[in-house]
Protein backbone atom coordinates (compact mmCIF):
# COMPACT_ATOMS: atom_id res chain seq x y z
CA UNK A 1 0.00 0.00 0.00
CA UNK A 2 1.48 3.37 -1.06
CA UNK A 3 2.31 5.98 1.56
CA UNK A 4 -0.08 8.88 1.98
CA UNK A 5 1.01 11.90 -0.04
CA UNK A 6 1.87 14.95 2.02
CA UNK A 7 2.34 18.69 1.58
CA UNK A 8 4.79 20.69 3.68
CA UNK A 9 3.88 24.16 4.93
CA UNK A 10 6.14 26.05 7.33
CA UNK A 11 8.14 22.90 7.99
CA UNK A 12 5.11 20.79 8.91
CA UNK A 13 3.80 17.91 6.81
CA UNK A 14 0.06 17.61 6.16
CA UNK A 15 -2.02 15.10 4.20
CA UNK A 16 -2.43 16.44 0.67
CA UNK A 17 -5.69 18.24 -0.15
CA UNK A 18 -6.79 17.32 -3.69
CA UNK A 19 -3.76 17.67 -6.03
CA UNK A 20 -1.77 19.51 -3.38
CA UNK A 21 -0.28 22.34 -5.47
CA UNK A 22 -2.09 25.10 -7.35
CA UNK A 23 -1.39 28.41 -9.04
CA UNK A 24 -4.28 29.93 -7.11
CA UNK A 25 -6.55 28.90 -4.26
CA UNK A 26 -9.85 30.77 -3.98
CA UNK A 27 -11.85 30.91 -0.75
CA UNK A 28 -15.61 31.19 -1.17
CA UNK A 29 -18.07 30.58 -3.99
CA UNK A 30 -19.65 34.04 -4.05
CA UNK A 31 -20.18 35.57 -7.48
CA UNK A 32 -16.91 37.52 -7.46
CA UNK A 33 -14.87 34.49 -6.40
CA UNK A 34 -16.53 32.21 -8.97
CA UNK A 35 -16.05 34.80 -11.72
CA UNK A 36 -12.34 35.00 -10.90
CA UNK A 37 -12.11 31.20 -10.72
CA UNK A 38 -13.63 30.92 -14.18
CA UNK A 39 -11.53 33.72 -15.70
CA UNK A 40 -8.23 32.50 -14.23
CA UNK A 41 -8.80 28.85 -15.13
CA UNK A 42 -9.75 29.91 -18.66
CA UNK A 43 -6.41 31.72 -18.79
CA UNK A 44 -4.65 28.44 -18.01
CA UNK A 45 -4.09 28.73 -14.28
CA UNK A 46 -4.54 25.70 -12.01
CA UNK A 47 -7.31 26.71 -9.59
CA UNK A 48 -8.88 25.19 -6.49
CA UNK A 49 -11.95 26.72 -4.81
CA UNK A 50 -12.86 25.98 -1.18
CA UNK A 51 -16.09 26.95 0.58
CA UNK A 52 -17.15 26.42 4.18
CA UNK A 53 -20.78 26.13 3.06
CA UNK A 54 -22.39 23.11 1.43
CA UNK A 55 -23.90 25.26 -1.33
CA UNK A 56 -22.64 27.64 -4.02
CA UNK A 57 -23.11 31.40 -3.93
CA UNK A 58 -22.00 32.64 -0.51
CA UNK A 59 -23.65 36.02 0.02
CA UNK A 60 -25.02 35.80 -3.54
CA UNK A 61 -26.88 32.54 -2.98
CA UNK A 62 -30.54 32.07 -3.89
CA UNK A 63 -32.47 30.16 -1.20
CA UNK A 64 -35.71 28.23 -1.15
CA UNK A 65 -38.35 29.27 1.35
CA UNK A 66 -37.33 26.79 4.06
CA UNK A 67 -33.67 27.85 3.76
CA UNK A 68 -34.67 31.52 3.92
CA UNK A 69 -36.63 31.11 7.16
CA UNK A 70 -33.81 29.02 8.65
CA UNK A 71 -31.14 31.57 7.73
CA UNK A 72 -33.05 34.39 9.39
CA UNK A 73 -34.03 32.20 12.35
CA UNK A 74 -37.73 32.79 11.76
CA UNK A 75 -40.77 30.53 11.72
CA UNK A 76 -43.26 30.72 8.88
CA UNK A 77 -46.73 31.55 10.16
CA UNK A 78 -49.72 29.46 9.08
CA UNK A 79 -51.12 32.50 7.29
CA UNK A 80 -47.86 32.96 5.35
CA UNK A 81 -47.73 29.23 4.48
CA UNK A 82 -51.17 29.41 2.87
CA UNK A 83 -50.19 32.43 0.76
CA UNK A 84 -46.62 31.49 -0.15
CA UNK A 85 -47.06 27.83 -1.10
CA UNK A 86 -44.28 25.29 -1.62
CA UNK A 87 -40.72 26.02 -0.51
CA UNK A 88 -39.27 24.44 -3.65
CA UNK A 89 -40.96 27.07 -5.84
CA UNK A 90 -38.65 29.75 -4.43
CA UNK A 91 -35.17 31.01 -5.30
CA UNK A 92 -34.87 34.10 -3.11
CA UNK A 93 -31.75 36.22 -3.66
CA UNK A 94 -29.94 37.34 -0.52
CA UNK A 95 -28.47 40.34 -2.33
CA UNK A 96 -30.56 42.36 -4.81
CA UNK A 97 -28.75 42.96 -8.09
CA UNK A 98 -29.71 43.40 -11.74
CA UNK A 99 -27.39 43.08 -14.75
CA UNK A 100 -26.87 46.09 -17.03
CA UNK A 101 -27.59 44.61 -20.46
CA UNK A 102 -24.61 46.36 -22.09
CA UNK A 103 -22.51 46.60 -18.92
CA UNK A 104 -19.29 44.96 -17.82
CA UNK A 105 -20.82 41.87 -16.21
CA UNK A 106 -22.84 41.26 -19.37
CA UNK A 107 -19.60 41.51 -21.38
CA UNK A 108 -17.83 39.05 -19.06
CA UNK A 109 -20.75 36.61 -19.28
CA UNK A 110 -20.58 36.85 -23.05
CA UNK A 111 -16.83 36.48 -23.63
CA UNK A 112 -16.61 33.51 -21.26
CA UNK A 113 -19.61 31.70 -22.75
CA UNK A 114 -21.40 31.55 -19.39
CA UNK A 115 -24.48 32.94 -21.17
CA UNK A 116 -24.85 29.44 -22.66
CA UNK A 117 -25.69 28.06 -19.21
CA UNK A 118 -28.30 30.66 -18.26
CA UNK A 119 -31.52 32.18 -19.54
CA UNK A 120 -32.20 35.87 -19.02
CA UNK A 121 -35.28 38.05 -19.05
CA UNK A 122 -35.52 41.81 -19.38
CA UNK A 123 -36.54 43.71 -16.25
CA UNK A 124 -39.83 45.50 -16.94
CA UNK A 125 -38.77 48.97 -15.88
CA UNK A 126 -36.22 51.22 -14.20
CA UNK A 127 -37.79 53.96 -12.11
CA UNK A 128 -36.76 56.94 -10.03
CA UNK A 129 -38.63 58.45 -7.09
CA UNK A 130 -39.49 62.14 -6.87
CA UNK A 131 -39.75 63.50 -3.34
CA UNK A 132 -41.72 66.52 -4.52
CA UNK A 133 -44.55 64.53 -6.12
CA UNK A 134 -44.04 61.37 -4.01
CA UNK A 135 -44.35 59.35 -7.22
CA UNK A 136 -42.14 56.96 -9.14
CA UNK A 137 -41.60 57.47 -12.86
CA UNK A 138 -39.50 55.89 -15.56
CA UNK A 139 -36.22 57.68 -16.12
CA UNK A 140 -36.35 59.42 -19.52
CA UNK A 141 -33.50 58.35 -21.80
CA UNK A 142 -34.43 60.06 -25.08
CA UNK A 143 -35.30 63.66 -25.96
CA UNK A 144 -38.91 62.63 -26.69
CA UNK A 145 -39.25 60.87 -23.32
CA UNK A 146 -37.82 63.94 -21.60
CA UNK A 147 -40.65 66.08 -22.97
CA UNK A 148 -43.27 63.68 -21.55
CA UNK A 149 -41.66 62.92 -18.19
CA UNK A 150 -43.60 63.91 -15.03
CA UNK A 151 -40.25 64.08 -13.23
CA UNK A 152 -39.39 67.40 -14.87
CA UNK A 153 -40.86 70.89 -14.89
CA UNK A 154 -41.75 72.49 -18.24
CA UNK A 155 -38.46 74.44 -18.36
CA UNK A 156 -36.42 71.45 -17.24
CA UNK A 157 -38.00 69.26 -19.91
CA UNK A 158 -36.57 71.56 -22.56
CA UNK A 159 -33.17 71.76 -20.89
CA UNK A 160 -33.00 68.01 -20.28
CA UNK A 161 -34.01 67.36 -23.90
CA UNK A 162 -31.15 69.62 -25.00
CA UNK A 163 -28.77 67.80 -22.64
CA UNK A 164 -29.74 64.33 -23.95
CA UNK A 165 -29.52 65.49 -27.57
CA UNK A 166 -26.02 66.86 -26.99
CA UNK A 167 -25.04 63.77 -25.01
CA UNK A 168 -25.81 61.49 -27.94
CA UNK A 169 -23.20 63.35 -30.00
CA UNK A 170 -20.49 63.56 -27.34
CA UNK A 171 -17.33 61.67 -28.19
CA UNK A 172 -15.21 60.48 -25.29
CA UNK A 173 -11.74 62.11 -25.20
CA UNK A 174 -8.89 59.63 -25.42
CA UNK A 175 -11.01 56.85 -26.94
CA UNK A 176 -10.75 55.82 -30.58
CA UNK A 177 -8.37 58.70 -31.22
CA UNK A 178 -10.90 61.36 -30.28
CA UNK A 179 -9.44 64.62 -29.00
CA UNK A 180 -11.11 66.84 -26.43
CA UNK A 181 -13.99 68.93 -27.79
CA UNK A 182 -13.08 72.55 -27.13
CA UNK A 183 -16.74 73.51 -26.75
CA UNK A 184 -17.43 70.73 -24.23
CA UNK A 185 -14.02 69.57 -22.91
CA UNK A 186 -15.27 66.58 -20.90
CA UNK A 187 -11.83 65.69 -19.58
CA UNK A 188 -11.25 69.23 -18.31
CA UNK A 189 -14.62 70.00 -16.74
CA UNK A 190 -16.48 68.55 -13.77
CA UNK A 191 -19.93 67.04 -14.00
CA UNK A 192 -21.22 69.98 -11.97
CA UNK A 193 -19.92 72.32 -14.68
CA UNK A 194 -21.48 70.20 -17.43
CA UNK A 195 -24.87 70.27 -15.72
CA UNK A 196 -24.56 74.05 -15.33
CA UNK A 197 -23.74 74.44 -19.02
CA UNK A 198 -27.08 72.84 -19.92
CA UNK A 199 -29.05 74.45 -17.10
CA UNK A 200 -30.07 71.28 -15.25
CA UNK A 201 -31.48 71.97 -11.79
CA UNK A 202 -30.87 69.97 -8.60
CA UNK A 203 -33.69 67.50 -9.28
CA UNK A 204 -32.61 66.81 -12.86
CA UNK A 205 -29.03 66.37 -11.68
CA UNK A 206 -30.12 63.90 -8.98
CA UNK A 207 -32.19 61.83 -11.40
CA UNK A 208 -29.42 61.81 -14.02
CA UNK A 209 -26.48 61.13 -11.72
CA UNK A 210 -28.14 58.52 -9.52
CA UNK A 211 -30.72 56.80 -11.75
CA UNK A 212 -28.79 56.87 -15.05
CA UNK A 213 -25.10 57.16 -14.15
CA UNK A 214 -25.77 54.99 -11.05
CA UNK A 215 -23.53 57.06 -8.78
CA UNK A 216 -23.59 56.13 -5.10
CA UNK A 217 -23.47 59.70 -3.74
CA UNK A 218 -22.89 63.28 -4.90
CA UNK A 219 -19.08 63.11 -4.80
CA UNK A 220 -19.17 62.57 -8.57
CA UNK A 221 -20.31 66.17 -9.13
CA UNK A 222 -16.80 67.51 -8.64
CA UNK A 223 -15.05 64.75 -10.59
CA UNK A 224 -14.15 64.89 -14.32
CA UNK A 225 -17.26 64.57 -16.47
CA UNK A 226 -15.83 61.94 -18.83
CA UNK A 227 -16.62 58.80 -16.81
CA UNK A 228 -20.09 60.04 -15.85
CA UNK A 229 -20.97 60.78 -19.46
CA UNK A 230 -19.80 57.27 -20.39
CA UNK A 231 -22.03 55.83 -17.66
CA UNK A 232 -25.07 57.80 -18.86
CA UNK A 233 -24.47 56.72 -22.46
CA UNK A 234 -24.11 53.09 -21.30
CA UNK A 235 -27.50 53.36 -19.58
CA UNK A 236 -29.04 54.60 -22.83
CA UNK A 237 -27.42 51.85 -24.91
CA UNK A 238 -28.66 49.25 -22.43
CA UNK A 239 -32.25 50.55 -22.61
CA UNK A 240 -32.12 50.48 -26.41
CA UNK A 241 -30.94 46.86 -26.36
CA UNK A 242 -34.27 45.59 -24.98
CA UNK A 243 -36.61 48.58 -25.05
CA UNK A 244 -38.07 48.32 -21.54
CA UNK A 245 -35.21 48.97 -19.13
CA UNK A 246 -31.41 48.73 -19.08
CA UNK A 247 -31.44 45.61 -16.90
CA UNK A 248 -31.73 41.86 -17.37
CA UNK A 249 -32.11 39.12 -14.76
CA UNK A 250 -31.46 35.34 -14.86
CA UNK A 251 -34.39 32.96 -14.56
CA UNK A 252 -34.28 30.99 -11.29
CA UNK A 253 -32.39 33.76 -9.50
CA UNK A 254 -28.90 35.16 -9.13
CA UNK A 255 -27.58 31.90 -7.66
CA UNK A 256 -27.25 30.69 -11.25
CA UNK A 257 -24.45 33.21 -11.89
CA UNK A 258 -21.82 31.75 -9.51
CA UNK A 259 -22.89 28.26 -10.60
CA UNK A 260 -22.35 29.22 -14.25
CA UNK A 261 -18.83 30.52 -13.60
CA UNK A 262 -18.13 27.45 -11.45
CA UNK A 263 -19.02 25.30 -14.42
CA UNK A 264 -16.65 27.33 -16.60
CA UNK A 265 -13.87 26.79 -14.05
CA UNK A 266 -14.59 23.05 -13.88
CA UNK A 267 -14.46 22.73 -17.66
CA UNK A 268 -10.99 24.29 -17.53
CA UNK A 269 -9.66 21.91 -14.89
CA UNK A 270 -10.65 23.78 -11.72
CA UNK A 271 -11.45 21.88 -8.53
CA UNK A 272 -14.29 22.79 -6.14
CA UNK A 273 -14.53 21.48 -2.58
CA UNK A 274 -17.60 22.51 -0.57
CA UNK A 275 -18.36 22.07 3.13
CA UNK A 276 -14.68 22.54 4.03
CA UNK A 277 -13.70 24.91 6.84
CA UNK A 278 -10.35 26.70 6.63
CA UNK A 279 -8.11 25.92 9.62
CA UNK A 280 -5.38 28.40 8.71
CA UNK A 281 -3.77 30.44 5.95
CA UNK A 282 -0.03 29.76 5.91
CA UNK A 283 2.73 32.22 4.97
CA UNK A 284 6.42 31.67 4.22
CA UNK A 285 8.88 34.58 4.00
CA UNK A 286 6.02 37.09 3.99
CA UNK A 287 4.22 35.47 1.05
CA UNK A 288 1.18 33.25 1.15
CA UNK A 289 2.20 29.60 0.85
CA UNK A 290 -1.09 27.72 1.08
CA UNK A 291 -4.02 26.75 3.28
CA UNK A 292 -4.85 24.07 5.81
CA UNK A 293 -8.42 22.79 5.64
CA UNK A 294 -9.78 20.12 7.98
CA UNK A 295 -6.28 18.84 8.64
CA UNK A 296 -5.29 18.66 4.97
CA UNK A 297 -3.15 21.17 3.09
CA UNK A 298 -2.52 22.57 -0.36
CA UNK A 299 0.12 25.00 -1.58
CA UNK A 300 -0.55 27.96 -3.84
CA UNK A 301 1.33 30.90 -5.32
CA UNK A 302 -1.55 33.23 -4.56
CA UNK A 303 -4.79 33.36 -2.61
CA UNK A 304 -8.11 35.06 -3.41
CA UNK A 305 -11.12 35.21 -1.12
CA UNK A 306 -14.06 37.12 0.23
CA UNK A 307 -13.61 39.15 3.45
CA UNK A 308 -15.22 36.52 5.69
CA UNK A 309 -12.17 34.25 5.32
CA UNK A 310 -9.60 36.77 6.55
CA UNK A 311 -8.66 38.42 9.83
CA UNK A 312 -9.72 42.03 10.35
CA UNK A 313 -6.15 43.37 10.33
CA UNK A 314 -6.03 42.60 6.60
CA UNK A 315 -9.15 44.65 5.92
CA UNK A 316 -10.65 48.05 6.51
CA UNK A 317 -14.29 48.57 7.48
CA UNK A 318 -16.13 50.71 4.95
CA UNK A 319 -19.52 50.88 6.66
CA UNK A 320 -22.69 48.84 6.89
CA UNK A 321 -25.49 47.88 4.51
CA UNK A 322 -29.08 47.19 5.58
CA UNK A 323 -31.33 45.03 3.41
CA UNK A 324 -34.93 43.93 3.77
CA UNK A 325 -36.31 41.02 1.74
CA UNK A 326 -40.09 41.45 1.50
CA UNK A 327 -42.55 38.86 0.18
CA UNK A 328 -45.68 40.37 -1.42
CA UNK A 329 -48.84 39.03 -3.03
CA UNK A 330 -49.19 42.03 -5.34
CA UNK A 331 -47.03 44.15 -7.66
CA UNK A 332 -45.65 47.47 -6.43
CA UNK A 333 -48.51 49.86 -7.08
CA UNK A 334 -46.44 52.83 -8.22
CA UNK A 335 -44.80 50.99 -11.15
CA UNK A 336 -47.94 50.31 -13.21
CA UNK A 337 -48.18 46.61 -12.36
CA UNK A 338 -44.65 45.76 -13.55
CA UNK A 339 -43.66 42.16 -12.78
CA UNK A 340 -40.08 43.32 -12.18
CA UNK A 341 -38.45 46.68 -11.62
CA UNK A 342 -35.72 48.75 -10.07
CA UNK A 343 -36.60 51.93 -8.17
CA UNK A 344 -33.89 54.35 -7.10
CA UNK A 345 -34.74 56.88 -4.41
CA UNK A 346 -31.98 59.52 -4.65
CA UNK A 347 -30.85 60.78 -1.25
CA UNK A 348 -31.79 64.33 -2.25
CA UNK A 349 -35.40 63.23 -2.73
CA UNK A 350 -35.80 61.56 0.67
CA UNK A 351 -36.09 64.76 2.73
CA UNK A 352 -38.35 66.34 0.11
CA UNK A 353 -40.77 63.45 0.64
CA UNK A 354 -40.94 64.19 4.37
CA UNK A 355 -38.43 61.67 5.67
CA UNK A 356 -35.25 62.32 7.61
CA UNK A 357 -32.41 63.78 5.55
CA UNK A 358 -29.76 61.29 4.41
CA UNK A 359 -26.62 61.09 2.28
CA UNK A 360 -27.06 57.70 0.57
CA UNK A 361 -29.58 56.55 -2.01
CA UNK A 362 -32.18 53.88 -1.27
CA UNK A 363 -32.62 51.01 -3.75
CA UNK A 364 -35.69 48.88 -4.39
CA UNK A 365 -35.60 45.82 -6.63
CA UNK A 366 -38.54 43.57 -7.40
CA UNK A 367 -38.85 40.23 -9.22
CA UNK A 368 -41.73 37.79 -9.41
CA UNK A 369 -43.07 34.44 -10.49
CA UNK A 370 -42.42 35.52 -14.09
CA UNK A 371 -38.72 34.91 -13.34
CA UNK A 372 -39.33 31.46 -11.81
CA UNK A 373 -38.13 32.60 -8.38
CA UNK A 374 -41.39 32.25 -6.43
CA UNK A 375 -44.90 30.84 -6.53
CA UNK A 376 -47.45 32.28 -8.96
CA UNK A 377 -48.87 35.60 -7.78
CA UNK A 378 -45.96 36.30 -5.42
CA UNK A 379 -43.44 39.16 -5.71
CA UNK A 380 -40.05 39.46 -4.01
CA UNK A 381 -39.00 43.04 -3.26
CA UNK A 382 -35.68 43.90 -1.65
CA UNK A 383 -34.98 47.34 -0.20
CA UNK A 384 -31.39 48.30 0.61
CA UNK A 385 -29.24 51.26 1.56
CA UNK A 386 -26.01 52.25 3.25
CA UNK A 387 -26.45 52.54 7.03
CA UNK A 388 -26.16 56.08 8.42
CA UNK A 389 -27.84 55.86 11.84
CA UNK A 390 -28.27 53.55 14.83
CA UNK A 391 -31.69 52.49 13.51
CA UNK A 392 -30.84 50.90 10.14
CA UNK A 393 -34.23 49.32 9.44
CA UNK A 394 -35.96 52.70 9.89
CA UNK A 395 -33.71 54.12 7.16
CA UNK A 396 -35.46 51.82 4.68
CA UNK A 397 -38.88 53.40 5.31
CA UNK A 398 -39.05 55.45 2.07
CA UNK A 399 -38.61 52.22 0.10
CA UNK A 400 -40.72 50.00 2.36
CA UNK A 401 -43.61 52.48 2.15
CA UNK A 402 -43.75 51.96 -1.63
CA UNK A 403 -44.40 48.23 -1.27
CA UNK A 404 -47.85 48.12 0.30
CA UNK A 405 -48.90 45.16 2.44
CA UNK A 406 -46.08 42.69 3.17
CA UNK A 407 -46.63 38.95 3.82
CA UNK A 408 -43.28 38.53 5.56
CA UNK A 409 -40.04 40.46 5.89
CA UNK A 410 -36.43 39.44 6.48
CA UNK A 411 -34.02 42.18 7.65
CA UNK A 412 -30.24 42.04 7.76
CA UNK A 413 -27.44 44.47 8.59
CA UNK A 414 -23.94 43.55 7.43
CA UNK A 415 -20.58 45.23 7.90
CA UNK A 416 -18.76 45.95 4.65
CA UNK A 417 -15.00 45.72 4.09
CA UNK A 418 -12.32 46.43 1.57
CA UNK A 419 -8.78 44.99 1.64
CA UNK A 420 -5.83 46.99 2.90
CA UNK A 421 -3.32 47.69 0.14
CA UNK A 422 -0.60 45.74 1.98
CA UNK A 423 -2.29 42.38 1.26
CA UNK A 424 -1.08 42.44 -2.35
CA UNK A 425 2.55 42.25 -1.18
CA UNK A 426 1.85 38.81 0.28
CA UNK A 427 0.00 37.63 -2.87
CA UNK A 428 -3.32 37.70 -1.03
CA UNK A 429 -6.19 39.34 -2.91
CA UNK A 430 -9.42 40.05 -1.04
CA UNK A 431 -12.62 41.06 -2.80
CA UNK A 432 -14.68 43.92 -1.42
CA UNK A 433 -18.04 43.43 0.28
CA UNK A 434 -21.22 43.85 -1.76
CA UNK A 435 -22.62 47.38 -1.60
CA UNK A 436 -26.23 48.53 -1.33
CA UNK A 437 -26.75 49.15 -5.05
CA UNK A 438 -29.26 47.10 -7.03
CA UNK A 439 -26.96 46.60 -10.02
CA UNK A 440 -23.76 44.67 -10.76
CA UNK A 441 -21.52 47.41 -12.18
CA UNK A 442 -19.54 47.85 -8.94
CA UNK A 443 -19.22 44.04 -8.66
CA UNK A 444 -17.73 43.83 -12.15
CA UNK A 445 -15.33 46.69 -11.37
CA UNK A 446 -14.00 44.80 -8.34
CA UNK A 447 -13.56 41.56 -10.30
CA UNK A 448 -11.71 43.36 -13.10
CA UNK A 449 -9.44 45.11 -10.56
CA UNK A 450 -8.51 41.84 -8.83
CA UNK A 451 -7.97 40.14 -12.20
CA UNK A 452 -5.53 42.92 -13.15
CA UNK A 453 -3.69 42.59 -9.81
CA UNK A 454 -3.38 38.81 -10.16
CA UNK A 455 -2.44 38.58 -13.85
CA UNK A 456 -0.89 41.98 -14.52
CA UNK A 457 -3.23 42.29 -17.51
CA UNK A 458 -6.51 44.04 -18.23
CA UNK A 459 -9.31 41.67 -19.24
CA UNK A 460 -10.24 42.42 -22.84
CA UNK A 461 -13.99 43.05 -22.94
CA UNK A 462 -14.07 44.34 -26.51
CA UNK A 463 -16.02 41.68 -28.38
CA UNK A 464 -18.25 42.29 -31.38
CA UNK A 465 -21.40 40.35 -30.48
CA UNK A 466 -22.97 40.92 -33.89
CA UNK A 467 -20.04 39.22 -35.65
CA UNK A 468 -20.18 36.27 -33.28
CA UNK A 469 -23.93 35.93 -33.81
CA UNK A 470 -23.40 35.86 -37.58
CA UNK A 471 -20.79 33.11 -37.20
CA UNK A 472 -23.26 30.97 -35.24
CA UNK A 473 -25.95 31.19 -37.92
Amino acid sequence: MSAEKTIELNGKAYPMLADGEYDCIILGTGLKECMLAGLLSKKGMKVMVLDRNNYYGGECASLNLDELYKKFDKEESEKAKKKLGNSRDYCVDLIPKFIMSCGKLSDILYITGVTNYLEFQCVDGSYVYSGKTKQTSKMPTTPDEAMKSPLLSIMQKLKFKSFLTALSHFEIPGEDGVDSDEDVPLNRMTMRELYKKYGLDENSQAFTGHAMALQLNDDYLDEPATDIVKAIKLYGYSVNAYGKSPFIYPLYGLGGLPEGFSRLCGLNGGVFILNHDIDSIEYEDGKVAGVVSQGQAARAKMLIGDPSYFSEELMKKTGKVVRSICLLDHPIESVDGAKSCQIIIPASQVEKAGYKKRESDIYVSCVSYKHKVCAKGIYIAIVSTTVETKKPEKELEPGIDLLGKIIDRFDSVVTTYRPRSTTKKSNVFITTSYDATSHFETVADDVLAVYKQVTGEHLDLHVNRDEDDEDEE
